[in-house]
């Protein structure tokens, strides 16, 4: 495991730990975060705890242009309950993020230096939201960094039964149209497995990351 300094660094993605930690401390700098996400790389920690650089041995993640919509889903669209906007309202998404209880979850790992740094990124434009509006209110929704071929999902929340499912939904048709590679989910879950995504190797993960397009 490496300790980061303040240079701009970090270790080949193949050195993680089993659990898949890389590196510890450093800083949520967006220079840093960029380097991150571009090597394969997050940061995920709790408030408590020191920076913590993750990447996995095993990464989840949906594949665009072979996702199919569940036909429950696809249901729940022609329904036309919710409403559907693309990056209009980032800084309540996050928040919601931040604050909504998870079950089995304490506390989150949205701190508020998560909120400034990737406040600055969707300032940038590299950081996105998906927006779900249920009768005027936001009800769910999602946001992730943006790396052109690659979007590298970040966290969800839901307000209301199904809200987050169609965001997701939602997102991998939008990557689909635009020629995205991968929608990266990071680690497994069985609600992200429910949804289609699926694991597949880091070796994998980097060599689609690291093509052009």
């Amino acid at each position: 495991m490496y300790f980061l300094t303040k240079e701009l660094y970090f270790p080949p993605v193949d050195e993680a730990s089993y659990e898949g930690i890389l590196a510890v401390g450093g800083d949520l700098s967006v220079e840093r975060l960029l380097l991150a996400y571009k090597n394969g790389i997050f940061p995920w920690f709790s408030d408590d705890e020191p920076i913590l650089w993750w990447s996995p041995s095993e990464r989840m993640v949906v594949v665009p242009k072979l996702y199919k919509v569940s036909k429950s889903i696809r249901n729940l669209i022609n329904q036309n309950k919710f409403k559907v906007t693309f990056n209009q309202n980032f800084s309540e998404v996050i928040r919601n993020c931040q604050q909504i209880e998870r079950q089995g979850q304490e506390g989150t790992w949205i701190t508020e230096d998560i909120i400034t740094s990737y406040t600055k990124l969707h300032e940038m434009g590299i950081v996105k939201s998906v927006e779900v509006w249920q009768n005027d209110e936001l009800v769910g929704g999602l946001y992730g960094v943006d790396l052109g071929h690659v979007f590298c999902g970040e966290s969800m929340f839901s307000k209301v039964s199904n809200a987050s499912k169609i965001a997701f939904v939602w997102l991998v048709n939008y990557l689909k149209e635009n020629n995205y590679l991968l929608l990266d989910c990071q680690v497994h879950n069985d609600h992200l497995e429910r949804l289609g995504a699926f694991e597949i190797s880091r070796d994998t993960f980097m060599r689609v990351l690291k093509s052009t397009v």
